[in-house]
């Protein structure tokens, strides 16, 4: 974990949005966080129960950007994903018994739980991430059951696509691996240790309930995901796009952000829960590929544990698996649009932005949406109207992201012209969908730095 270290409190906006700046963040943005510090540090102030006398642990958890790779990482595919600049903010301090405060530094909501293995998380509620933390960790690592105030502030927006549950999930479990001191324990080391990529990987596990290696699985969150999004949090870098593969995650390269560019990113306003209305439908698209993993195993006596596997398992294997899925609807589209997404147009889109030819670089990008729209059937007429949109109104590329159902759309375009491009877009979207857009919204951000702990000097 990236340590930045600081001078004053945070509750000192000026001196902190400096030091933010230099971690990577615009000075648009360390302004902002800057302030959403000081608001978490002030609602941690009151809260009753804290351990006197120890310092306040804060930690900046960015939300993401999946420019490639819709529904690939849980399968063993790839991805082309970005940190982004909205996120949370996190003041917390340990405490000296197993009681964890969780407490939404805008709203004044709070959630007050104890840390132990047999906590039962409610479905539906944001309340459900960071209690499967505490559970997950007080089953994987005995005796780990330290309890914490914790204060969050974040403009991430919610169920945008952006990995809001997944950015609080993994500042929640930042938070208690510190006053739970994980690092110094043996199994910890012998799983996770310094490495961020099995962190991310583990993060994943906890969320979709998955074992990681000896860690025994548990609940859970409800959805079977990956690991995409808490490796863009944790792994990515200001300026780069990441090139990564999964079970396990691995880093294959980095790729500068085209000069003067940057994401622009129109939120629908249909919102995209994963634990809420979209949950059966994102869930649904997984456990296609739990289908065809478990046809090729039946048919081949095959062991592999996930569909990349498979697929690399021989020569003849993509044939074979495409012979065996025809006639079966649902799982052969399912099949077509892995192939195509995780093996051909992310390795040609990578190695066309590595040199530079935003051209090419988008016509991949708008094969991939066409995808998602036809074959992977996860799109909202609002989602296939923003990426159709910002193409029009001149950007490089545009492509929707996330678990899809709704949520938002990102496009790459030129930095200079990023507040003209917004209110067109903005514009554009609000007349063709009058009705709901109210929620809608339209902002930018660089590919941003991970998430980092500021530390006080």
């Amino acid at each position: 974990m990236t340590e930045l270290l600081f001078s004053g409190t945070l509750s000192d906006s000026d001196q902190l949005s400096r030091h933010l700046a230099a971690a990577g963040l615009s000075r648009r943005a360390s302004r902002t966080k800057a302030r959403l510090f000081g608001k978490a540090a002030s609602a941690l102030a009151v809260a009753d129960g804290a351990a006197p006398g120890h310092p306040t642990l804060a930690f900046f958890v960015p939300g993401r950007i999946e420019v490639l790779g819709k529904h690939t990482d849980y399968a063993g595919g790839r991805s082309m994903i970005a940190a982004a600049e909205q996120g949370f903010c996190f003041a917390a301090a340990p405490r000296d018994d197993n009681q964890i405060v969780v407490i939404d530094a805008l709203t004044g909501e709070t959630i007050v739980f104890r840390a132990e293995p047999e906590l039962k998380p409610p479905v539906g509620s944001w309340a459900n991430y960071p209690m499967t933390v505490a559970r997950r960790i007080a089953r994987n690592f005995p005796g780990a059951v330290r309890g914490a105030d914790i204060a969050l502030a974040g403009d991430i927006p919610p169920a945008a696509g952006m990995s809001s549950s997944s950015a609080m999930l993994t500042g929640v479990f930042l938070v208690l691996a510190e006053v739970n001191r994980l690092s110094s324990r043996d199994d910890y080391w012998r799983h996770i240790g310094e490495n961020k990529l099995d962190l991310a990987g583990y993060l994943g596990a906890v969320e979709s309930g998955r074992g990681f290696g000896e860690l025994a699985g548990d609940l859970g969150v409800g959805t079977f995901g990956g690991s995409e999004d808490h490796t863009a949090i944790l792994c990515c870098e200001a300026g780069q796009i990441g090139l990564f593969a999964y079970c396990p995650v691995e880093f294959e390269k980095s790729i500068p952000m085209p000069k003067d560019h940057l994401f622009a990113v129109g939120v629908s306003g249909v919102k995209a829960e994963k634990t809420g209305a979209a949950l059966d439908q994102y869930n649904a698209a997984s456990r296609l590929v739990s289908e065809l993993l478990e046809l090729w195993r039946r048919e081949t006596g095959g062991d592999e544990q996930h569909l990349a596997a498979a697929l690399c398992s021989s020569p003849d294997a993509p044939e074979r698996f495409k012979q065996l899925a025809a006639g079966q609807n649902a799982p052969a589209t399912r099949l077509e649009h892995f192939m195509l997404e995780s093996g051909e147009i992310i390795p040609e889109a990578s190695a066309a932005l590595a040199a530079g030819d935003l051209t090419a670089f988008g016509r991949l990008v708008d094969r991939s949406q066409r995808a998602a729209e036809d074959l992977l059937g996860n799109q909202v007429p609002e989602t296939v109207y923003l990426a159709a949109s910002a193409r029009r109104l001149g950007a490089s590329a545009a492509s929707s992201f996330g678990a899809g159902f709704g949520g938002g759309v990102w496009a790459m375009i030129e930095a200079d012209r990023a507040e003209d491009f917004l209110a067109d877009w903005g514009g554009d979207y609000r007349r063709q969908f009058p009705h709901g857009s109210d929620q809608a919204r339209f902002f930018t951000t660089p590919a941003a730095p991970a998430a980092f702990r500021l530390k006080q000097a």
